[in-house]
């Protein structure tokens, strides 16, 4: 017999796998191909305190080794995700990780004061959003901003666990997620996506609204093991790993790395049934390599 529970800020977790958040909705567009309840999470995509309608065509763009996406985190705000969505997913045996996201401190506060009393395992903090009231300088890329966001909005998690989500767009990823957990976070997750670019160069343009968009997929995985790596070297709290994680020997690495668990992001859109595939990999991989217990080989690098 071989154990993939693993714990997560207090959360137990039936296995490893979770989804990242923005590659598979809300889990009930993915649940025809996928069945929710072999996975140890969902994380879904980011839920704000209003309405957001995201930004204008193109959004997604495939590029070698992955794709970039300006989605602009379109959502239905979370009172429509708390009574329309968190029902749905409390019929399947997985954990519920929901996404906060925010334009401003007190955005992020007012979801989160929501989410605390709704049926829900994980609150994780994207902290890579816009600041809007310091001219849009994400919350994610200076200590100071971490410290003030994560703070405040622990304040009013008094319920639910606080993983933060750091951004990868930063030169020391261990300043950020020490500062992150000083602040009062209960686990991190990592990483991001990269900023990139693309040029039609026909065109003479670039094809998104706000020129840059989020890179992800298997061209950022050895930056998202490296910070992984770091970020878990530099922390007393659990982390969550992500990044172009393709395959279970892609989830085992970042695990090695020093992740808890993993979350499958760009895969998804290649392969629907990505998630489970990588879950019957590990479990491959450990009956292989007489692995009796996932933990044991968290950090082992």
């Amino acid at each position: 017999m071989r154990n993939l529970n693993v714990n997560i800020a207090g959360v137990e977790f039936s296995n490893p796998v979770t989804t990242a958040s923005g590659t598979f909705g809300y889990g009930r567009e993915y649940s025809q191909f996928v069945d929710l309840n072999k996975l140890g999470g969902i994380c879904v995509k980011g839920v704000s305190n209003v309405e957001w309608k995201g930004n204008p065509p193109p959004r997604v763009m495939e590029t070698y080794g992955g794709m970039l996406n300006s989605v602009g985190l379109q959502n239905p705000g979370v009172d429509y995700f708390i009574a329309k969505e968190v029902p749905f997913l409390r019929r399947f045996d997985t954990k519920i990780i929901v996404n906060v996201c925010g334009h401003s401190i007190e955005e992020y506060e007012a979801v989160c004061e929501k989410i605390n009393e709704a049926d829900i395992d994980l609150v994780e903090l994207n902290i890579s959003c816009p600041n809007i009231a310091e001219g849009g300088k994400a919350f994610g890329t200076e200590a100071a901003a971490v410290c003030e966001v994560v703070k405040k909005s622990k304040a009013k998690l008094s319920k639910k666990p606080l993983m933060v989500k750091l951004s990868p767009n930063v030169t020391d990823i261990a300043l950020i997620a020490k500062t992150a957990e000083a602040a009062g976070a209960d686990a991190l997750s990592l990483i991001n996506t990269l900023l990139g670019m693309k040029i039609d160069i026909y065109e003479r343009k670039a094809p998104f609204k706000n020129k840059v968009a989020g890179l992800s997929g298997p061209a950022i995985k050895p930056v998202a093991v490296r910070m992984v790596y770091q970020a878990s070297k530099a922390v007393n709290i659990p982390v969550l790993g992500m990044g172009g994680i393709m395959s279970g020997e892609d989830a085992i690495e970042f695990m090695m790395a020093g992740a808890r668990a993993i979350a499958v992001g760009t895969a998804n859109f290649a392969d629907p049934k990505a998630t489970e595939k990588i879950l019957s990999q590990i479990e491959e991989f450990m009956d292989r390599e007489n692995i009796k217990d996932i933990n044991e080989i968290v950090g082992i690098v």
